[in-house]
């Protein structure tokens, strides 16, 4: 008898330990393999069984959670929904997350183990964390000023206070509303292929993740380049510079929109955005020459990021002198964001020095306590001192007296630089509209934003298109509103 409850005593035993062994490879080995099953609900009912952290924007959240009752118990909702989408992006029980929910999502949702009171807390109990919150840059005047301005045409506005990096406006339209997108139900999917299927693409993000030919705002470059390298010291002489321009190599004749552009000086050039006078000068500054200013000013540069990705804006370090012309005066395959336009602004009004632009200020636990704060972000010499003094002086020149004069305000230094960038197969894409500025109220000890305005103008107005018509009142707006 005894034998036989030593025999069943063992094999319990052993059914113990093959339960036990079976237990772990599930829970340990096959946890990943289970975790990625589709079929497996309890990672999304767990990540949306809590509200969400919100985003918020002069200390007011632009975001918030509604109980819906369901399973995916708490839906992402979104106040002014389309003018924030550039810098939210959505939450989508169906469709993930883009742009600052994207970026922030550990600690929006909970997960982020900076949110739990101790170490390995939540691992040991099994608890969740409230979802913290995100204090973004944006000046909520400058960016309604900046959707308001654009209204429905197609564009992008993108505003840079240049003694910090930080990020004021960032307005894309078309736009969309995010909460559209936020549930699982059968309207969010309808509204998915909607917008997937627009051709005006509501869902870009024009500020930041495309690039287009900066036009003559690029001239704002080629001139920082010219001054630094020495090929212009005196802002008032002569240029040399002929009237067509014949591209270096080639039969191609350059010519230009303006009169009195023949040996122009700079500040006439300027000022009248002679495309002749700009292609000499980047080519007698050479290849080198104008690709170190525009690396210097963040062109080719692929990390850029605020904290979501941006797009590179493209200065061709590969061309030949014609080529090389043509891409001084914004054209050819020089490509930037309008974010990368307002650095450029940004760097002028900044005494030739420009910071990294970012766009969360500070992150907080649930109760208000500080995860962590953005701090001051690192500088970088794009030009000597003394060109971006000379550039200021000739940004103000084009406000003052010159293509820019819908920008100027009362009570402030304005300078900028206005662009028409030809683009498609022989020029026949309707140009688009830019706009570069920044402004100093009278009574500020230095300038307090920088701003690239880019407008999509439209076929029907195409001889109308022009970045001081279409572009320099939205900028104009979007400063009135940073300047208080």
């Amino acid at each position: 008898m005894t034998r036989h409850i030593r025999h069943a005593a063992v094999f319990c035993a052993l059914l113990l330990v093959a339960l036990v062994v079976n237990a772990a490879r599930v829970q340990i080995v096959q946890a990943p393999e289970y975790d990625g099953n589709p079929a497996n609900r309890r990672p999304d009912i767990a990540r949306y069984q809590q509200p969400r952290g919100d985003i918020l924007v002069g200390g007011e959240p632009v975001t918030g959670s509604r109980d819906t009752g369901e399973h995916l118990r708490f839906e992402r909702t979104y106040a002014d929904g389309p003018m924030y989408a550039p810098i939210t992006g959505f939450a989508s029980q169906a469709y993930g997350t883009t742009l600052l929910e994207h970026a922030e999502d550990g600690l929006l949702s909970g997960a982020d183990p900076l949110l739990a009171p101790l170490p390995l807390w939540n691992d040991v109990t099994g608890a969740h964390n409230p979802g913290g919150d995100v204090v973004t840059t944006i000046d909520g005047a400058a960016q309604r000023a900046a959707f308001e301005g654009l209204g429905r045409r197609k564009g992008a506005v993108a505003a840079i206070e240049p003694s910090t990096g930080r990020v004021l406006a960032l307005v894309s339209t078309p736009s969309y509303d995010p909460q559209s997108l936020s549930g699982n139900g059968a309207a969010a999917s309808r509204t998915w292929d909607r917008l997937n299927g627009d051709p005006d693409k509501p869902m870009l993000n024009r500020a930041v993740r495309r690039t287009y030919p900066p036009g003559s705002t690029f001239k704002v470059v080629t001139a920082a380049a010219a001054l630094d390298a020495g090929v212009v010291r005196d802002l008032d002489a002569p240029t040399r510079s002929p009237d067509p321009y014949t591209l270096p190599g080639t039969r191609t004749r350059l010519t230009n929109e303006a009169e009195g552009c023949r040996n122009a000086s700079l500040r006439e050039a300027f000022e009248r955005s002679c495309n002749t006078v700009f292609a000499k000068l980047g080519v007698d500054v050479g290849v080198r020459g104008m690709a170190a200013t525009a690396e210097a000013f963040g062109f080719n540069d692929a990390g850029l990021r605020v904290p979501f990705a941006v797009s590179r804006s493209t200065f061709d370090t590969s061309v030949d002198r014609a080529q090389l012309g043509l891409s001084s005066i914004g054209q050819y395959n020089t490509r930037a964001t309008p974010l990368q336009m307002a650095m450029v602004a940004a760097a002028v009004a900044g005494g030739g020095r420009v910071r990294s632009p970012y766009l969360v200020e500070r992150t907080l636990r649930a109760g208000g306590s500080l995860v962590a704060t953005a701090g001051s972000r690192p500088t970088r010499e794009v030009m000597r001192p003394a060109t971006a003094a000379r550039l200021k002086e000739l940004m103000t020149g084009v406000v003052e007296k010159g293509t820019g004069a819908n920008a100027a305000i009362r009570g402030a230094t304005v300078g900028g630089k206005t662009g028409t960038a030809q683009h498609g197969v022989g020029n026949s894409g309707t140009p688009y509209a830019w706009f570069v500025s920044w402004a100093q109220g009278d009574r500020d000890l230095e300038p307090k934003v920088a701003v690239a305005v880019v407008v999509e103008g439209s076929a029907a107005d195409r001889d109308d298109i022009s970045g001081g018509g279409l572009a320099a009142p939205i900028a104009r707006a979007v400063m009135e509103a940073a300047l208080g």
